[in-house]
């Protein structure tokens, strides 16, 4: 339960709010009990057929006291007058007017009641998507790598939908149907008491018969969560890659891979169905029984000379009982519902509680602007227990432009998204102006920094918007400056609605040489101090490769520049290229002095002049 009870920590205003529901809630049940009371007096006046001269009508109204006999002579005192006054067939039309004005305001406090559950719902709902997201956004890029990114989006969505459901029911079902019982059972008590003690013999059999059912429900509400999490991943990769589905001829390869997962989910929730289903027929099977039970033992007692039980006070008795069913049904349909929420916002909080590996240190400094250079200094770091990176020493002055070249899975990658945070070395320190990164708040850091990849990481939107992404207030003239830096204005004047054209998701609609200018253009927009290039023009073809790299040249001008690349050509006016292999640097220098050497770089240059 402290899983459940920690969902409400999302909802503001809690404590108020539940005392309005309970409010509004125990009004709505008071109207609700007084529609089958007022039946007690009608039938009572049908069946003994009253004649108006032989009403006795109390003398004076009852003294005020806070009890049902209060309001039952209350009552008693007006209804006699109106059967004196003005006969039977007036106080029929007076219980009926009541009768109306008891549902409209049953109703009133019932909508009141379920407006306050859904103001607690929807804040829950949207605050713990926030939280999801905010945290983790938080956590550093190789989460990713290892996560499905289905199953993150089914906790966002499917596990957040099932813990929506579990605060409404909780609220009107857990919360409000025990009020309701008591309340009914203490009216039934007040009929009848020999009557109510015959009914709460046989009711613990219900219960305990629905405690087994949600028991073995839990379990596999949590297994059809991760199923559809799986479902959802799957279909992630394959919309994504449907270009290799279809060339790969895997479209039954992928049919009998998300059949397989289905069929599982299908099983996993014709199960819960089966227990779920299962709770209301029990419960109203043992209610039937439990009220064929009372019309014989009630009507015993009817029948019996010295009964104090009368027959009007029969009918309204099984009237009420009647509607105890309901709630007790609901009661355990949400209780059903608050285990199946309490499983995926387990999954949910499993997912907010992982720590963020990088995160800012209390009290952090804020970097206004970079002055003097970069140093690694005895940095290593491990992948888990893979170690990439080992004792690398590097200084990377202001203004310099540093290449980081090698063979595939040396650490280029690795040791570059260490200046931006992007992980924190294992050992060792990077320091920026002489003090390490690790003390600077990471934001401050990053404006400090713009990121070019290899892969162009472009949004479905238009594309002055993805130029101007992350910055505020962007004047049109500053990003029309930025295309043309980046060599793109050419093309975007040529698109359909210029500027403001859709380019797709992950920018489809444009070629490669397009999405990555664009990306250079956001550069550009950013105006940042240190520059960051991760094999900018590896995929490209030669045309678009030379635009992008006239591109990255003015980009580059009067900036620190950490160029990753494959294509040795781009980077042989580099002030420095570091040569790493296996998380070593084995070799450094300028292009000729690393080209008259008999080591990696030599052999590097000869093999792309193949």
């Amino acid at each position: 339960m402290k899983t459940f009870f920690r969902i409400f920590n999302y909802a503001p205003n809690l404590a108020p709010r539940l005392v309005q529901f309970l409010i509004f809630s125990v009004f709505g049940i008071i109207f609700s009990v007084t529609n089958i009371a007022l039946v007690v007096p009608m039938f009572g006046m049908l069946y003994k057929n009253r004649d108006s001269s032989n009403v006795v009508v109390p003398a004076n109204l009852p003294d005020f006291t806070f009890s049902i006999n209060y309001a039952i002579e209350l009552f008693d005192y007006y209804f006699t007058r109106v059967i004196r006054d003005h006969g039977p067939t007036t106080a029929l039309l007076f219980i009926c007017v009541l009768v109306i004005i008891s549902i409209l305001l049953k109703n009133l406090f019932q909508y009141m009641e379920r407006m306050v559950a859904s103001h607690v719902k929807v804040d829950v709902v949207k605050n713990l998507r926030m939280h999801i997201f905010k945290n983790v956004s938080q956590l550093h890029i190789g989460y990713f790598n290892d996560q499905r990114k289905g199953d993150l989006i089914s906790r966002f969505t499917n596990d957040v939908a099932e813990v929506e459901n579990a605060v409404v029911n909780s609220l009107k079902f857990v919360l409000k149907e025990p009020i309701t019982i008591i309340v009914y059972f203490g009216v039934l008590f007040f009929i009848s008491a020999k009557l109510t003690f015959f009914t709460l013999i046989v009711l613990p059999i219900t219960g305990g018969l629905l405690a087994e059912l949600i028991k073995r429900l839990k379990k596999r509400a949590f297994q059809s969560q991760e199923s559809l999490g799986r479902i959802v991943n799957i279909l992630d990769e394959t919309f994504g890659g449907m270009r290799i589905v279809n060339a790969f001829n895997a479209r039954n390869f992928i049919l009998r891979k998300i059949d397989k997962e289905t069929t599982y989910h299908r099983h996993v929730n014709l199960s819960i169905a089966r227990k779920n289903e299962l709770a209301s027929p029990v419960s109203e099977t043992i209610g039937v029984m439990i009220v064929a039970g009372i019309l014989y033992f009630g009507g015993s007692l009817v029948l019996s000379e010295d009964s104090s039980l009368s027959p009007e006070g029969f009918i309204a008795f099984l009237g009420l009982f009647a509607q105890v069913i309901q709630p007790a049904k609901n009661f355990s349909n949400g209780i059903t519902s608050v285990q199946k929420g309490t499983v995926s916002a387990q999954r949910i909080f499993d997912t907010i509680d992982i720590e963020p590996l990088v995160k800012n240190k209390p009290n952090p400094v804020f970097l206004q602007d970079f002055k003097k250079d970069i140093v690694f200094k005895n940095v290593s770091f491990a992948y888990e227990r893979e170690l990439v990176l080992k004792e690398v020493n590097l200084t990377v002055e202001k203004g310099k432009t540093i290449a980081l070249i090698g063979p595939s899975g040396g650490g280029k990658s690795t040791l570059a998204d260490l200046v931006p945070r992007f992980y924190d070395p294992t050992e060792g320190e990077v320091l920026l102006d002489g003090v390490s990164l690790a003390d600077y708040d990471i934001e401050s850091l990053r404006k400090q920094m713009g990121v070019v990849t290899q892969e162009s990481i472009l949004f479905n939107d238009s594309i002055f918007n993805n130029i101007a992404f992350g910055m505020e207030n962007v004047r049109e003239e500053d990003v029309i400056h930025a295309a043309k830096v980046a060599h793109a204005h050419e093309f975007i004047v040529q698109m359909e609605n210029g500027y403001q054209t859709t380019i797709g998701e992950r920018g489809s609609k444009l070629s490669g040489g397009q999405r990555q200018r664009i990306s250079i253009a956001r550069a550009v927009l950013k105006n940042p101090p240190i520059l960051i290039l991760d094999e900018a023009t590896s995929a490209l073809d030669s045309e678009s490769e030379r635009l992008v790299q006239d591109a990255l040249n003015n980009l580059m001008k009067n900036r620190t520049s950490i160029i990753i690349a494959h294509r040795l050509s781009t980077i042989q006016h580099a002030d420095e290229i570091i040569v790493i292999q296996n998380g070593q640097i084995i070799e450094r220098g300028k292009h000729d002095a690393l080209l008259e050497g008999e080591g990696l770089y030599r052999k590097l240059i000869e093999i792309q002049k193949v």
